[in-house]
């Protein structure tokens, strides 16, 4: 049981003591369960997790093999862009390139267009943080984190500011279906691709009449072509700092290697049940340089399922845990069965 005892100090006062109350919490009496590991419980763990995640593991490994998914590499195909694009003086002179491919079966089902990037590295520490999260809430406050991308040399502010935001993707990529020596332009949707929590809660414009008034005194990005107020200049939900393709570009990639959602193909007309097969054509307007960094540019045509998109990472990851799972559990079996015949010979 505890007692409280007091203490005499140097002054002849008494101080309390320091230990704890003799409480159920304190003292460490509150009811716990002990569980007493026995070959009977934990060999059927062992075999049970192993179960579980292989089939679950080749689930996932089916389902993501049965998807469609076409990766078209333009980086060669509009090499006469990429050296215009080399001389920055040039930035403002447009130049459009053209892909053709073939889909030799129809794609049934939404369709998801992404851009992907090879070996731009966006985990560099001072990249990640070159960025105003209260800014880009419509807040007017100190930027220290976007320098050297703050403001211009005048003092004008950069909106947004920061390393991400100035290297944004802004090539333009149209689709078109080749039918009867015609081009169909196929219709995209460039909103809603977005995740919910940024689009409502992360980023806002600042409260104004207007846009163009709202972002009043300042200047766009060095490597922009247009200020973030005309971002979308069709839709008023869909511009300045509430714009898709701004929002998914700040959520910065954690490998050299990714991709990133651009479009999904309206479900309209003959693209009701997807993309027919037949010839298709990119049409890029090439604006991000990739030379420098060498770099490479990739457009992607996938479907999704329950699972998410095409990527067995997931599915290998649960076979291998299952696989080390079982063997752990047959490794475990056979030391059980060999001490105990050591066991029952000692005991004879």
């Amino acid at each position: 049981v505890n007692k409280q005892y007091s203490f005499p100090t140097q002054g002849g006062e008494t101080r309390p003591s320091r230990c704890p109350d003799n409480s159920a919490f304190k003292q460490q009496k509150l009811p716990a369960w002990k569980p007493q590991l026995t070959i009977a419980t934990v060999l059927p763990s062992f075999f049970l997790t192993g179960a579980f995640c292989l089939a679950v593991g080749v689930c996932l490994i089916l389902v993501s093999a049965c998807l469609f998914l076409s990766q078209i590499d333009y980086s060669d195909k509009c090499s006469d862009c990429s050296k215009l694009r080399e001389n920055s003086s040039n930035w403002n002179k447009e130049c459009y390139c053209s892909v053709n491919f073939t889909l030799k079966e129809d794609i049934l089902g939404d369709v998801f267009m992404y851009y992907g990037l090879q070996n731009f590295y966006q985990n560099h520490r001072r990249y990640v943080i070159s960025r105003s999260d209260a800014q880009l809430l419509g807040r007017n406050v100190n930027r220290s984190y976007c320098a050297p991308f703050t403001t211009y040399r005048n003092g004008t502010p950069m909106a947004p500011c920061g390393a991400i935001a100035n290297s944004m993707f802004n090539d333009t990529i149209d689709l078109f279906y080749n039918l009867n020596s015609s081009a169909i332009q196929v219709p995209v949707l460039k909103t809603g691709n977005s995740w919910w929590t940024d689009k409502n809660v992360k980023f806002r414009n600042p409260k104004s009449y207007n846009l163009s008034s709202a972002f009043a005194g300042t200047a766009r990005p060095p490597y922009w072509h247009k200020p973030v107020y005309l971002l979308d200049e069709e839709d008023e939900r869909n511009n300045g700092y509430v714009n898709e393709d701004l929002i998914i570009w700040m959520r910065v990639s954690a490998f050299a290697t990714f991709r990133n959602l651009y479009r999904r193909v309206k479900r309209i007309r003959q693209f009701a049940d997807g993309l027919p097969a037949g010839n298709y054509t990119f049409r890029i307007s090439y604006n991000f340089p990739v030379t420098k960094f060498k770099g490479r540019k990739h457009v992607i045509l996938s479907t999704v399922v329950w699972s998410g998109g095409s990527n067995p990472f997931l599915g290998i990851a649960y076979v291998v845990s299952g696989t080390a799972a079982t063997l752990t559990g047959f490794v475990i079996t056979a030391i059980h069965l060999k001490l105990r015949k050591k066991k029952t010979y000692f005991q004879k």
